[in-house]
């Protein structure tokens, strides 16, 4: 017999009763009913419940082994008592009565239990992960993202595309967030950035000729930490394909989206096909460009409505509404507490009315609107008998924040949501540029390296803050899951792109020489897109917060507390990179 196992734990059926087995696992749960010592015996694979019996050999050492304890058991398989079928178990039907047991390795007090599963605080966890993801949740969690990336493999595989490698160690890129930066020990004063994306090398794969490119890519972005992203590295499906349009991109991740939901949603519908909404589109009847399409509930610009009103807290002022219908059961308390959010959000309150027979106003407001304001709301929203409306008014993107996020907050409130399934939706039509609030010069708004609507005479002939882009964001649920675009190939609409956006020729051909150099030498159209995994799995997993999908994932503050990073090093190894401290060189 194999000297640790001759079965896994969750292996044994009721068609191995009689036989002798060798098991090796940790102890997980440990149960002693009527002088019987019933014992968990949990591996990667499921659990086995072992038995031992007073005066057997292994009675004594099982009853005072602590749990977690790594352990090698020996014993025959035997057929549990109808009562006693467990049919949330694959092995449920049966038991082992321990004959033999060794210890493999010893386990300490536990900083926390792995069973029961308990509310330990974050910092608790990660700096004993090692335990953490023994918990069930949490190897369920990483098993499905292990799954997730096996199947995104296989039908990218399948649709003709190629896994390609792109290098780790490379040059700085505006992707829009801080790199990490390595410093040369070979090249004095000079550093490699860690890819916040492999952009220009997915690119120039295009134009080297390989059609159909994907990879599983790390990505490294040294940014502030949220619940749904992870500060330092990330992992996305990098997708890029030659000769096509914005449609061609959609209709490939449709279909890899589709089936990878289908595949692993737990029988949660998925929506197809999935919708495209115009950016502006989306700011005003969803408050964001990444709408949970789980409501139909939308906002409306009602501005003009009350342009010339006498109403004060409205005049002048971008409004909007949030008509909610079927609210007449609704209690004042519904009203109050939606008005408690928004102030939670940053607003000042939130104003409503509820339209009653005959275009009747109750609500606080109701008496501040004249009869030709109520026809010209009640039409705007299509308000019927019932229906509540509620108002955010002042700055649009104030409004925008605030409101978007009232519109689905009612529509939980009011049962006007649907939990168990995947709404996708892409945003089209981005803004090639914006203007910087701070110093109102014009930037990229979205990625650097997309084709403008129109090429060269767009960027040309137009006022910047009016070219859009062949950008494009994949959405589920309110979840941005990645962006996208259809690529600038030509070396004039670049630089006239990056002129707009304050670069000069010299500074475009110093940073992106590579791509341009590879743009006068036939390059073919091509586009991409690059959906986040681990932004899927927490989709599909159900976990709000996107480092519960993680193995080992950085903390808020980009710390590792396991391995203690990051940390310093000796000053012989900084020297070796030609680095000093600052705080080093003021001692000195």
């Amino acid at each position: 017999m194999h000297r640790y196992r001759s079965h896994t734990c969750g292996e044994l059926r009721a068609t191995d009763v009689g036989t002798d087995v060798r098991l090796s696992g940790w102890l997980h749960n440990r149960r002693d009913l009527g002088g019987i010592l019933f014992v968990d015996l949990r591996d990667h694979y499921g659990f086995t419940q072992l038995v031992a019996r007073p005066g057997s050999p292994a009675y004594e050492q099982l009853s005072g082994q602590s749990k977690e304890s790594v352990v090698r058991v020996d014993g025959r398989v035997v057929a549990r008592a109808d009562e006693n079928i467990n049919p949330d178990l694959a092995t449920g039907e049966v038991e082992v009565e321990v004959t033999s047991f060794e210890v493999l390795g010893a386990a300490d007090a536990l900083p926390f239990p792995v069973f029961p599963e308990d509310n330990a605080n974050e910092e608790m966890r990660l700096t004993n992960r090692f335990l953490d993801l023994r918990r069930q949740r949490m190897h369920r969690n990483i098993m499905l993202r292990t799954q997730v990336i096996a199947f995104l493999r296989r039908e990218m595989t399948a649709l003709g595309f190629n896994e390609m490698a792109t290098p780790i160690l490379s040059a700085t890129s505006p992707e829009g967030a801080r790199d990490f930066l390595v410093p040369s020990r070979v090249h004095p004063g000079t550093f490699y950035a860690l890819p916040q994306a492999p952009q220009q090398f997915k690119q120039l794969l295009m134009i080297s000729g390989f059609d159909r490119y994907f990879q599983i890519a790390p990505c490294f972005r040294d940014e502030d930490s949220r619940a749904d992203r992870s500060p330092g590295e990330f992992y996305q499906l990098d997708v890029e394909m030659s000769f096509v349009e914005q449609e061609d991109v959609f209709g490939v991740i449709e279909k890899v989206m589709t089936d990878l939901f289908t595949e692993f949603g737990g029988g949660r519908h998925v929506t197809s096909p999935f919708p495209r909404i115009p950016y502006r589109e989306a700011m005003v009847k969803y408050g964001n460009d990444k709408p949970d399409l789980r409501t139909s509930l939308e906002l409306v610009d009602v501005s003009g409505v009350f342009a010339g009103s006498d109403f004060k807290a409205f005049a002048g002022k971008h409004v909007r509404a949030l008509a909610v219908p079927d609210t007449g059961d609704q209690p004042r308390k519904f009203f109050d507490s939606l008005g408690e959010y928004a102030v939670s959000l940053g607003a000042q309150g939130l104003a409503w009315v509820r339209v009653g027979e005959g275009n009747a106003l109750t609500g606080p407001i109701a008496k501040f609107l004249t009869e030709e304001d109520v026809t010209a709301l009640v039409a705007a929203v299509g308000a019927k008998p019932g229906t509540a409306v509620f108002f955010g008014a002042g700055d649009f993107d104030e409004v925008s924040r605030i409101m978007g996020a009232v519109r689905v907050e009612a529509a939980r409130r009011a049962g006007q949501f649907t939990e168990d399934v995947f709404r996708f939706c892409w945003i089209v039509d981005f803004p090639m540029f914006e203007r910087n609030e701070d110093t109102g010069q014009i930037e990229f708004s979205h990625n650097p390296f997309s084709m403008p609507q129109g090429g060269l005479e767009a960027l040309e002939t137009k006022d910047p803050l009016d070219v859009l882009a062949w950008q494009y964001d994949i959405v589920c649920n309110g979840v941005e899951l990645s962006s996208g675009a259809i690529r600038n190939h030509e070396p004039d609409v670049m630089y006239k792109a990056f002129e707009i956006a304050g670069y000069s020729r010299e500074t475009v051909a110093a940073e992106f020489g590579g791509m341009l150099r590879a743009f006068h030498y036939g390059a073919p159209p091509h586009g991409g897109i690059a959906p986040g995994v681990d932004r899927m799995v927490m989709l599909l997993a159900d976990e709000p917060n996107i480092r519960e999908t993680i193995a080992f994932p950085l903390n808020q503050q980009a710390q590792d507390l396991l391995m203690g990073a990051p940390s310093p090093v000796p000053e012989t190894r900084l020297r070796e990179l030609h680095l000093a401290l600052r705080g080093q060189q003021k001692k000195s």
